[in-house]
């Protein structure tokens, strides 16, 4: 299944594209895409809907977040070696583990704004994987079971708040718009291998990034049973699972996002996204983009 939330940010519906790629409501089913929605039994249930029965949504839609509720936004870095090498770094041992804040999250096509100060706004185009169910120190052989599915992530970050002003990543990572996730969760049925899956990037029409999922030093069950070893994994949780090389920062001279640049990424499967970029600006967050703690334990 591919499930999306659609609508006004902050007013979201439940939905899922069907074959011919059309929007179907879903909210006669299920009241969000969420915690509760997102475990084994709640998925079974909506796949065995005729999705030709349900509504189909009509005129221009917004892609919102196509998971709510999020509790933690977890990142792995350096998990291609090629982009740890245009990086200046060593390839890792281990997962290297930082957090991006959850009020980053947003839709997929909404605007990338720069933050206040910003001079080294950069893109990474990266494999998302959306957990299911609660998993507290799980095996690799056993982390497929509690995966929902997978998403795109736009990782973007701003490099002299991240590694120019001390050993913290998380200052360059979580500013507001950092964070665009979809447009869909694919389920699990729909991506049987996560490690194949072709990704890439363009900014103003120009290929910056090609990769694919398979050159990952850490697998998504690797992933997924390590993290589960410093932190309970809750429904809801997202993993985003690094970055191919192509990135701003590893350009000679380095490249960086401007106001008025247009960014267009996808994964095999999993959509694509198109963000413009904007100048920093002072105003409430969005609801899409506000916090929601998750409800689920």
């Amino acid at each position: 299944m591919k499930l999306v939330r659609y609508g006004p940010a902050g007013r979201e519906k439940p939905g899922l594209m069907d074959s011919g790629g059309n929007v179907r409501d879903l909210s006669g089913v299920a009241p969000d895409i969420g915690p509760d929605e997102l475990s084994p039994t709640s998925l079974d249930a909506i796949r065995a809907i005729d999705a030709e029965a349900l509504p189909v949504v009509q005129g221009p839609v917004r892609f919102g977040p196509p998971v709510r509720g999020t509790s933690k936004f977890i990142a792995i870095g350096l998990n291609f070696a090629d982009h740890a090498a245009e990086s200046n770094m060593p390839v890792p041992t281990e997962p290297v583990l930082f957090m991006k804040a959850p009020s980053c999250i947003q839709g997929p096509h909404d605007e990338v704004m720069l933050p206040k100060d910003s001079v080294k706004t950069d893109w990474e185009v990266e494999l998302g994987v959306v957990i299911g169910a609660m998993a507290r120190h799980v095996e690799a052989r056993d982390a497929v079971h509690f995966v929902a599915g997978y998403l795109t992530v736009n990782d973007l970050s701003e490099r002299e708040f991240q590694l120019e002003r001390g050993s913290q990543w998380d200052r360059g990572k979580g500013c507001d718009t950092f964070g665009p996730i979809g447009p869909w969760l694919a389920t699990t049925d729909e991506i049987p291998d996560p490690q194949n899956l072709d990704m890439w990037l363009e900014v103003n029409g120009r290929r910056m990034q090609t990769g694919n999922t398979r050159t990952m030093v850490f697998g998504v069950a690797d992933l997924v049973s390590y993290v589960s070893r410093f932190m309970t994994l809750l429904p809801g949780d997202i993993i985003t699972t690094g970055t191919p090389p192509g990135v701003g920062l590893g350009m000679k001279p380095p490249v960086y996002l401007r106001a008025g640049d247009e960014i267009r990424l996808g994964i095999s499967g999993l959509g694509e996204q198109r963000q413009r970029v904007t100048a920093f600006r002072l105003e409430p967050a969005p609801a899409s983009r506000r916090a929601e703690p998750s409800t689920s334990r």
